[in-house]
């Protein structure tokens, strides 16, 4: 589109007068000349060193400056304060002005200020106020103005693409063949770019393969050729680096060279400009369009770029469409020729049996004439009708031989020449020669060359015809006449099929008998005709009721469970769909999902195989479909997942009764492998009413509500309601919540003291893991842990807490204390733990002997021996070893011997039954306390809130405690004693 001329405006000599400078503003069209206009103006002023006008076009954050120049910090902070007011603003530290030009568009005039007359600078006496007025509302008009300009150009920009898009649309639905198409697709592109240098490739990612569907090149006149190769043929080329990295490439050569770091190699003449743009679907290149220039003046940009890789999508599919339609339309040629075929051969079985349906009928009406009460020459005469229903018949005569007489007689003739038929002797005629060998068919031709053989005698054969056919009438072996039909033009003639067709009816003529026996022959002949009919038509309806049969199976295969025979998730979503459309459809009905899940499935194939575990799944598909009614479903939904569909249910009610009966059926017993199993399931319920969009929201619920279920035990079913989705959602945002806290560090150590009973001398820490939360407040362990445990991200946890505690340790005053944290299972588990706890502990600068790790009976359980060797490797380096909450695991004496222990940690539940006068804790207690001095253990008590418990340890002969009495958590720098 033409834009209009933007005429910048003369400047003027100082100094100008008002209407001088009206007159300026006047002419300016454009914000660019109002804005020069502007900055002539002011800096006429003897107080103002320069000026700049700043305004912003619509949906840009970065305003245009006349003239042109970056701006400071200080000065866009000035220009921000002076688009919200109307009063000039000043910096006089920065010796700046800045006041707002036009509302509501966005512009303001900058003005630096001369440095000696800042302090006495006015605006309404140094600066051209009114004119400043009038300039602004120009200044919003040709604001305005330019928005429209480029609103308007913006629209012709979308019609244009949009007819572009139509047009490629409308290519790939018509009947024009491939390259007509792909030239039309050239025509489209050129409207939107220059694109006189075109090509078309596409690509198949599965089989490697490229292929230039179109080429046009105004230097390269022979192209690629539209063979498919593959795509390892153009490997390095530009086309090949935008399929393969699937991101589309511009530029010059030098700008291509930078980009791909020199690693392409150029095809044909090289460019000035190139753009290619890959065709993608399900984010693989498809294709790739390409455009080119070897004209100078000639550039693509970058809106360039984004609608050939829009275009491209629509011609990718445009290209797909049209290939569809073409395969289409030759598996329907090829169809229509199978078609056809059979058509033809039915339309031959069609005439075949007419041909013999009329001959059958002519048989039939000529063995009824001859029984018939007709005088010979109207049964002649009916004959000849007869046979002319059959063949042309118009010139027609019966003769008959005269043994007795030696002559050949003519009860019957018709000739449009007129020719008398009378009886004559037996000569060398066609009739004599038919008597003797039999039928025969002759024309003109071979009539004239069996004369000249002597074959026939010229005067008995009576006026010469164009063709002639005769057969014999005979009884048994004797002929005792013929008939015989002739033609006299071209346009008539006969061949075997007349001759066959009349020898039936010589046949018939020549005995009755004979024609019985024949008619009775067509007639098994009709119905043979007829069965083969038959037969083929309960073929045909065979082949398509197999064909349907086969169809239906394959649909039970992909819709079902092959080992169950239940439905699949595809067939359940597809029912569910139909429950929630019915429920969306009647408000007051609703349908219920019963999500199963068999318990502990995973032992039994562990422990018996896999055969007995699909013999356990086979027998709980059976129980579930037991527990059902029609037209309820039971599905496998995958593993040892099932599903019910209820399809109508009145209310949650119904729903739990049937889940009752599931658990009451699953529970039975179960004879598998020579074993009774005592199976048991979990179950999620979840109703589907109308606000249900989807099949997968519903499944989702019921599959939460049976995550709930597991939670609490299992062998029970939970209903689904707002407060698991609640839980759910809450879940899910700590686990963000978790990780932004690793990142930024929220997660902190907590001190807590032990000391020794005696003296109350502090001799070590306890690391405790709180978390800082910005809104939450200070978090324990207990709000968090199971989430950061199910998330996988408790180790990462645990690593920043113990480096953050050995840090803390290291700057307090105390250089001989130690340090305990508790180490999980899931950090024994690693062979490398103890070498990453090393290097940790060497980072942090801390003493590997003033270092003990807590472990729990519990997390001893995977792997003993692997645990054992751990703590053996990490006593050697100096690192101890603290056997955490002794006594209530599994086989405490086992491991206080075995493994390479520092410190016993008696735990604070024996601790609190003490204080209560509970004489069997404190046997415990005692006992403990022996065992492990007879060890050389040392013994920690945790749990220590009163006087009395510190006081019945300490005689115990128990050396150091923990607990609230003796100290609380506190961060470190609160044990700092220098500090305090």
């Amino acid at each position: 589109m033409t834009k209009p001329l933007v005429r910048d405006p003369t400047p003027l000599p100082a100094p100008v007068s008002p209407v001088a400078w009206l007159e300026r503003l006047l002419e300016a069209s454009s914000p660019a000349a109002v804005a020069a206009v502007v900055v002539d103006m002011v800096e006429v002023a003897p107080t103002c060193r320069s000026a700049t006008v700043l305004w912003w076009l619509p949906g840009t954050r970065m305003p245009e400056t006349r003239p042109t120049r970056p701006l400071r910090a200080a000065e866009l902070a000035l220009v921000n304060r002076a688009l919200d007011t109307d009063t000039p603003q000043v910096e006089l530290s920065l010796a700046l002005l800045a006041c707002r030009l036009c509302h509501p568009a966005s512009a303001v005039l900058l003005v630096e200020l001369d440095g000696p007359a800042v302090a006495q600078f006015a605006p309404d006496r140094h600066l051209p106020l009114p004119l400043l007025q009038l300039a602004g509302r120009q200044l919003q008009r040709t604001l305005e103005l330019s928005d429209l300009q480029r609103s308007h150009d913006q629209l012709e920009r979308s019609q244009t693409l949009q007819r572009a898009l139509l047009s490629i649309s409308d290519l790939s639905g018509s009947d024009r063949d491939m390259p007509e198409m792909l030239r039309g697709i050239h025509a489209i592109v050129c409207t939107l770019m220059y694109a006189e240098n075109f090509f078309i490739v596409r690509h198949d990612p599965a089989r490697g393969a490229m292929r230039f569907l179109y080429y046009a090149d105004t230097r390269d006149d022979d192209g690629p050729g539209d063979t498919e190769l593959p795509a390892m043929r153009w490997h390095g080329t530009l086309t090949w680096h935008v399929l393969t990295r699937g991101q589309p490439l511009m530029g010059t050569p030098q700008e291509l060279d930078a980009q791909l770091d020199g690693s392409y190699r150029m095809v044909g003449p090289s460019s000035l400009d190139w753009l290619g743009v890959p065709m993608m679907r399900d984010g693989e290149a498809h294709g790739a369009l390409v455009v080119q220039t070897y004209a100078e003046g000639i550039r693509y940009s970058a809106e360039d770029r984004a609608l050939l890789q829009y275009v491209g999508s629509h011609i990718l599919t445009a290209l797909e469409r049209k290939q569809g339609k073409d395969d289409l339309e030759q598996r329907v040629r090829e169809r229509t020729l199978e078609l056809a075929d059979l058509n033809r051969g039915l339309q031959q079985e069609v005439a075949e049996r007419q041909r013999a349906e009329r001959l059958q009928a002519a048989l039939f009406q000529i063995a009824q004439l001859a029984t018939a009460d007709i005088d010979q020459h109207t049964f002649y005469r009916q004959v000849h009708a007869i046979v002319g229903g059959l063949i042309s018949a118009r010139n027609f005569f019966i003769g008959l031989v005269d043994e007795a007489r030696g002559a050949l007689s003519f009860p019957y003739a018709v000739d449009i020449t007129g020719e008398a038929y009378t009886d004559r002797p037996l000569g060398g005629g066609l009739s004599e020669y038919v008597l003797t060998r039999g039928p025969l068919v002759v024309d003109r031709a071979t009539m004239d060359a069996m004369i000249r053989r002597g074959d026939i005698d010229a005067h008995s054969t009576g006026t010469p015809s164009i063709c002639w056919l005769g057969v014999p009438l005979r009884d048994g072996q004797r002929a005792i006449g013929l008939v015989a039909v002739q033609s006299y033009t071209d346009q008539v003639t006969y061949g075997e099929a007349e001759q066959e067709l009349l020898g039936f009816v010589a046949s018939q003529i020549a005995t009755s008998l004979q024609r019985r026996r024949v008619s009775d022959a067509l007639q098994h002949a009709y119905a043979q005709l007829e069965q083969r009919v038959h037969e083929r038509t309960r073929a045909l309806r065979k082949e398509i009721a197999e064909r349907e049969r086969a169809q239906q199976q394959l649909r039970h295969q992909v819709m079902h469970d092959p080992l169950t025979g239940l439905p699949n998730r595809d067939h359940l979503r597809e029912r569910i769909e139909h429950a929630l459309a019915a429920a969306r459809s009647e408000p007051a009905r609703r349908c219920a999902l019963l999500y199963i899940d068999v318990d502990r499935f995973k032992v039994i194939n562990d422990s018996l195989g896999h055969l007995a575990g699909d013999q356990v799944l086979k027998e709980v598909a059976r129980r579930l479909q037991s527990c059902v009614r029609e037209p309820d479903v039971v599905a496998r939904l995958s593993g040892d997942e099932f599903a019910i569909l209820l399809s109508e249910v009145e209310d949650a009610t119904s729903a739990c009764r049937v889940a009752e009966r599931v658990l009451a059926a699953l529970g039975q017993p179960l004879p598998v492998s020579g074993r009774e199993l005592q199976p048991s399931a979990s179950l999620g319920i979840a109703l589907g009413e109308r606000h249900y969009a989807h099949a997968d929201e519903l499944l989702r619920d019921a599959d939460i509500a049976l995550y709930r279920a597991k939670e609490l035990g299992r062998k029970r079913y939970e209903m689904f309601d707002d407060a698991l989705a609640s839980n759910l959602v809450d879940e899910l945002g700590m686990e963000n919540e978790l990780r932004h806290a690793l990142q930024h560090d929220e997660f902190q150590p907590y001190l807590q003291p032990i000391c020794r009973l005696d003296s109350g001398e502090r001799v070590g820490y306890e690391a405790l893991l709180r978390w800082h939360h910005p809104e939450r407040g200070l978090l324990t362990p207990g709000a968090f842990v199971k989430v950061a445990q199910d998330c996988g991200q408790i180790e990462a946890i645990d690593w920043q807490l113990f480096e953050r505690a050995c840090v803390a340790l290291v700057k307090l005053p105390d250089r001989e204390g130690f340090l305990t944290f508790n180490v999980s299972a899931l950090h024994l588990r690693h062979a490398d733990f103890d070498q990453r706890l090393l290097a940790m502990v060497a980072r942090t600068g801390l003493a590997p002997s003033r270092v003990i790790v807590e472990v729990t009976e519990g997390s001893l359980l995977d792997d003993p021996d692997q645990v054992r060797a751990t703590l053996e490797r990490l006593r050697q380096a100096g690192v101890g070893a603290a056997l955490d909450d002794f006594g209530t695991g599994y086989s405490s004496l086992n491991y206080l011997h075995s493994l390479p222990l520092r410190l016993l940690k008696i735990d604070q539940s024996f601790v609190h039954a003490m204080d209560g006068g509970n004489t069997n804790s404190s046997t415990v207690v005692e006992a403990i306390l022996a065992l492990a001095h007879a060890l050389e253990i040392q013994v920690i008590a945790e749990g220590i809130e009163t006087p009395a418990q510190r006081e019945l340890l300490r005689g115990m002969g128990c050396e150091m405690g923990q607990g609230y009495l003796l100290g609380r958590p506190h961060p470190p720098t609160h044990w700092d004693d220098g500090r305090r």
